[in-house]
């Protein structure tokens, strides 16, 4: 713990002070894609990462609700297609996160969570970004096994309670430690079903990667680690964003 926070100190010191106001270089905000498969921590990352540098995490998942929710005019265009059983075109994401990372809250930077997941978007975010912003891109790599397991491991009881029978398992089998309940696993937990998410996922965004990598943007982390060894690394790898680690 000692190493992380003096890892930290270190990160905003490097840029600064203040690390939110040191996000900005040459006057262009600090955008950080953090990639990663399904089970590879990258939310619990982001949510840590968005605090400690004081910008917003921003997830096309999180902005699509909230203009659904709050009835925007993008909003009523992407329900019509929700209700219609259609996938909600890239336009329209395009439309709602522009105007999202357009919000005074982004001025200093933001951090976005799982997009882009196709080329296509990729490269409709670098015509929207060129020369506008300096752009780090992080990918959590953990090997398929090992995500099979971290995802299709999880169960929990109906109050909440969260395990793994692989790495976090209860006391007694298929009984909550805390409320005695029974632990259930959700449907798209399978086994089969989480091999399916990681091919799609893979076979989208491998191009994603290689653009990114081409571009010299593409920062390789090693997943599979503790939390707090991973977000370290990530402070590291974001501090000097030419370094490939790869513990």
């Amino acid at each position: 713990m000692k190493n992380l926070l003096f890892s930290m100190c270190l990160f905003a010191t490097t840029f600064g002070g203040a690390a939110v106001t040191a996000l900005e270089t040459n006057n262009q905000p600090q955008v950080i894609i953090l990639m990663g498969p399904p089970g590879s921590g990258k939310g619990t990352q982001a949510i840590q990462l968005s605090k400690e540098l004081g910008i917003p995490q921003i997830s096309t998942g999180d902005i699509l609700r909230e203009n659904t929710r709050n009835n925007t005019e993008l909003g009523k265009q992407a329900k019509q297609y929700m209700e219609a059983g259609k996938y909600v075109p890239d336009e329209l994401i395009y439309d709602m996160l522009f105007d999202r990372i357009a919000q005074p809250d982004a001025k200093k930077g933001y951090l976005l969570d799982g997009f882009p997941r196709t080329l296509a978007q990729a490269e409709s975010l670098e015509n929207k970004l060129a020369g506008k912003a300096n752009v780090t891109v992080v990918n959590l790599d953990v090997p398929d096994e090992i995500i099979v397991k971290r995802v299709s491991g999880r169960v929990q009881c109906k109050n909440g309670h969260v395990y793994n029978i692989y790495f976090n398992p209860p006391k007694e089998p298929g009984k909550c430690d805390i409320d005695g309940e029974a632990l259930t696993q959700r449907n798209d937990d399978r086994p089969e079903i989480v091999a399916e998410r990681l091919k799609v996922y893979h076979t989208q965004t491998s191009p994603v990667l290689d653009y990114y990598k081409k571009k010299g943007l593409l920062i390789t982390l090693n997943g599979n680690q503790s939390p707090d060894i991973v977000y370290k690394n990530l402070l590291d790898a974001i501090s000097n964003k030419h370094a490939n680690i790869r513990p």
